[in-house]
C-alpha cells in the first residue's frame, strides 16, 4: 500500500511539531492543518508535479513489492506520473458512491475543500480499467472486485509459470 499523502504529512508532523498519525488519520486533527498542508504541497506540485510520487514510491520500497496498491492519487499529473514512468504496468480504479450514500456515511460537502483540486480533480477522469460503486450493496462491490481479483490471478500464475 503506497500513500501519496504520507510524505506531506511527514514533512508537515516533523517541521510542526505535530502527530503524523492523526494526521494521516480523518479527524479534526488533519482538518485543522490541511488547508496549509495542501498549499505547502501545491507549490512543491508546481515545480515539479511527481514529487510526492516518487517520495512515495521511495517511502514505501515499493520496488520490492510485485503489486503496489496507491490508495490516494487526487490528481490528473499524479495518474500522469505513474503511467509516464510505469507504462502499461499501472491499472487504475475508480471507486464512486452516490453523495446520498456518502452523506448518509457522514460527510458534509464542504465549500473550498470538497470542491477543491485535491478532491474533485480525478472526477472528469474517464480513462479507467475498473470502477467500483461502493454504495452499501455488498453483491454490485464485489462484483466489481471479483474482475480486479480474477486480474490479480492472473499475473500471480504468469509468474508462478515463467
Amino acid at each position: 500500500m503506497i500513500k501519496i499523502s504520507a510524505p506531506i504529512k511527514t514533512h508537515w508532523a516533523e517541521k510542526h511539531h505535530l502527530n503524523f498519525e492523526e494526521l494521516m488519520s480523518a479527524g479534526e486533527y488533519k482538518e485543522k492543518h490541511r488547508q496549509d498542508m495542501i498549499k505547502w504541497s501545491e507549490e512543491i506540485r508546481n515545480n515539479n508535479y511527481g514529487y510526492f510520487c516518487e517520495a512515495a514510491v521511495k517511502m514505501f520500497k515499493a520496488h520490492e513489492k510485485p503489486i503496489w496498491i496507491v490508495s490516494d492519487i487526487r490528481r490528473k499529473t499524479d495518474l500522469k506520473w505513474f503511467r509516464e514512468n510505469y507504462g502499461s504496468a499501472v491499472k487504475t480504479v475508480r471507486v464512486v458512491a452516490d453523495d446520498d450514500v456518502r452523506r448518509q456515511r457522514g460527510w458534509v460537502f464542504t465549500t473550498g475543500i470538497d470542491d477543491a483540486e485535491t478532491e474533485c480533480n480525478l472526477d472528469e477522469e474517464t480513462e479507467w480499467d475498473w470502477k467500483i460503486v461502493n454504495n452499501d450493496n455488498e453483491a454490485e462491490t464485489e462484483l466489481g472486485m471479483l474482475s480486479i481479483l480474477t486480474w490479480v490471478g492472473s499475473i500471480s500464475c504468469a509468474q508462478d509459470v515463467s
